[in-house]
């Protein structure tokens, strides 16, 4: 083991004298000399080096941006979409219409035809979201569109939404990867089972998955709006984040992410590679299983939280990127509660709580996390803290597709996750993290369950008066942290190593990757 930590430790050492080496002015020197400028043009092979695999290809059956990164605005697209400024613009449908509280009507795009030829109409948007709903599929997003009462065909490019129930953020979900719209013959194909073979409208074609290694897409020469401009596009899995960098260095890839942290100073004195930073709607927090001992007690969970000195975390964890969060929502999704606090630090307070539920002398517990170097180091740092209150955390460290199906199942205690909120609306966030209903593979990995937080998160999501859904969610947000059902660590910044040679790249605030206007020098 000393052999291959020592390897690594070369390894990073050689990588960043390969990096500070290129900071010389010769590439400066030479371009002021010829005068000459590269251009980016078309075609190419864009390669992005990537931490983790995605779980599956299937949008109805994903619980990762992770995942949904490689197939959403990619493979497949919704009736509506979010333009660069996040503002939900016409996609498959050209235009659409409230007709009543529970009746939205939509005008289907002509001349669309999916990667098999098939033609895209009405009847492939019922197919779609009957999959989605049908119980037998078992779809974990089912319950993002449980207000879906029936999918009605008008005409050959009309539908109807029929709602149980009046549901304000509707075009927000249909934004999102859930409402992706899928070929009926790829529907025909799989039925139930997981979509292997991802089949939709956009502007990219799946080529070819090999998983734990790589998938790839391509150019759809035939797609109905603006081409993409790289002809190929290849996920690779790159677990190791110095073999990352370094592949941009050497033209292997042109895109990694995540960055870390740690890593972001190393790239930013590189002459051919640059950061990438944004600001995204998701957060990072630390989570209770509410249903497992300890952690079944408020007094517990409150006494955790006061123990968790956060400031040091963000400076020393995180180097200050991402802002203190206050709450899971971050500060530009709507109904975001700027007046939220989180739990003072107060060792005091948090052993008087501890002696209440019965531990004065702590207790063992595991914390499991995925294998990223922030999470990691956060970790050791939450098992320091909590040593000053007698908590002897153990740390579980796992890759991530193993610990995302641990947490969904409830094989947990203490966790460190994220969620990137995927529709920029607080229903996103409050339905999936907290609702009853959602308890699972569906975002509540909390196993929480509260009937007045089930109610006023019902109520939010059937107010069509903003500023009364606001006021509701902030009621919600309040009676969550109250029962300390997790701590609030940062609001997300989305991290990137670019290529210079790349144009056009950026990251969604929900978290997806934006393709389609890339070029390559």
């Amino acid at each position: 083991m000393n052999a291959i930590r020592g390897g690594r430790s070369l390894f990073l050492v050689m990588l960043v004298l390969f990096l500070i080496t290129g900071c010389s002015t010769n590439k400066d020197v030479s371009t002021k000399e010829t005068g000459k400028k590269t251009a980016s043009k078309d075609g190419g092979t864009l390669v992005i080096a990537r931490l983790s695999d995605a779980e599956n290809l299937d949008q109805q059956f994903m619980s990762t941006i992770n995942a949904a990164s490689v197939t959403h605005r990619k493979v497949y697209e919704g009736l509506v979409g979010r333009d660069k400024n996040a503002e939900i613009q016409p996609l498959l449908a050209e235009k659409w219409e409230q007709l009543n509280d529970t009746t939205w009507e939509f005008k289907l795009r002509k001349g669309v035809k999916f990667h098999d030829g098939t033609d895209f109409n009405a009847n492939a948007v019922k197919a779609t979201f009957d999959r989605l709903l049908d119980p037998k599929v078992a779809s974990p997003r089912a319950v993002v569109f449980k207000m879906v009462k029936e999918v009605k065909v008008i005409d050959d490019y009309t539908v109807q939404f029929i709602l149980s129930e009046p549901f304000s953020p509707l075009l927000s979900i249909l934004a999102s990867h859930e409402g992706g719209i899928i070929s009926p013959k790829t529907i025909e194909k799989y039925g139930k089972n997981i979509i292997k073979e991802p089949n939709g409208t956009g502007p990219f074609v799946f080529e070819s998955w090999t998983p734990g290694q790589e998938i790839v897409l391509t150019k759809n020469k035939n797609y109905w709006g603006e081409k993409a401009k790289v002809d190929k596009v290849v996920f690779k899995v790159v677990p190791e984040e110095t073999t990352r960098i370094s592949m941009l260095e050497t033209g292997e890839a042109q895109i990694a992410e995540p960055l870390s942290v740690p890593m972001m100073d190393t790239v930013a004195a590189s002459q051919a590679v640059d950061v990438y930073r944004s600001e995204g709607y998701g957060t990072e927090y630390i989570g209770f299983n509410v249903q497992k001992k300890p952690f079944n007690d408020e007094r517990v969970r409150k006494a955790i939280a006061h123990a968790v000195e956060m400031d040091s975390i963000l400076k020393g964890v995180y180097n200050n990127v991402g802002k203190k969060a206050n709450s899971l929502l971050g500060s530009k999704v709507f109904g975001y509660n700027p007046d939220m606090k989180a739990y003072e630090y107060n060792l005091n307070e948090a052993k008087k709580l501890l002696a209440e539920a019965g531990y004065p002398n702590g207790f063992e517990a595991t914390l499991k996390t995925m294998d990223s170097k922030e999470r990691v180091n956060m970790a050791e740092v939450l098992q320091s803290q909590l040593k000053g209150i007698g908590v002897k955390l153990k740390i579980q460290v796992l890759e991530y597709g193993t610990f995302v199906d641990q947490a969904n199942k409830g094989d947990t205690e203490m966790f460190i996750l994220s969620w990137r909120n995927a529709t920029g609306d607080a229903d996103y966030n409050q339905y999936n993290l907290f609702h009853t209903n959602s308890q699972g593979g569906a975002g509540n990995t909390f196993f929480y369950s509260n009937k007045e937080a089930d109610r006023l998160i019902e109520a939010a999501r059937s107010e069509k008066d903003q500023e009364k859904r606001k006021e509701l969610y902030a009621q919600s947000q309040q009676l969550e942290m109250k029962e300390a059902v997790y701590i609030p660590v940062r609001v997300i910044e989305n991290l990137a190593a670019v290529s210079k040679d790349v144009k056009g790249f950026a990251i969604s605030p929900s978290g997806y990757l934006e393709l389609n206007d890339v070029s390559i020098k």
